[in-house]
């Protein structure tokens, strides 16, 4: 279930959250889907990788997803593979940041960390 190990200066409690990041890295996971507030209303999004601090999507400041994505809130999130829609994998996810882009005006990138597989 978990394991410790080091890896540089860090040490990584999770394996399988690092295990998850590298397959989402190698493109294995293409976008995220969710529903906010049980409104059964879902969104996607392209996932997006940083490589300082993770897997995060990108998202109008403006938009109503904006508005209710709070950091600390933690979704269950669909990432789907490139080559099949709506067939992905459930992860619970942690907002961790709403940071605004520097290269995209008006949008924000909304870091996500992820609790469990």
């Amino acid at each position: 279930m978990f394991e410790l190990i080091k890896i540089g200066n860090h040490n990584v409690i999770d394996l399988a959250e690092r295990r998850f990041k590298a397959k989402i890295v190698s493109g294995e996971y293409h976008s995220v889907q969710f529903s906010l507030n049980g409104n059964g209303l879902s969104h996607l999004f392209r996932l997006r990788y940083n490589t300082s601090n993770g897997p995060y999507i990108l998202v109008k400041q403006d938009s109503s997803v904006f508005k209710e994505l709070k950091v600390g809130d933690l979704l269950d999130m669909e990432y789907n593979q490139s080559d099949s829609f709506g067939n992905g994998k459930i992860f619970k996810t942690l907002i961790t940041s709403k940071v605004p882009h520097d290269r995209y005006i008006g949008h924000s990138m909304v870091e996500l960390s992820f609790i469990d597989n």
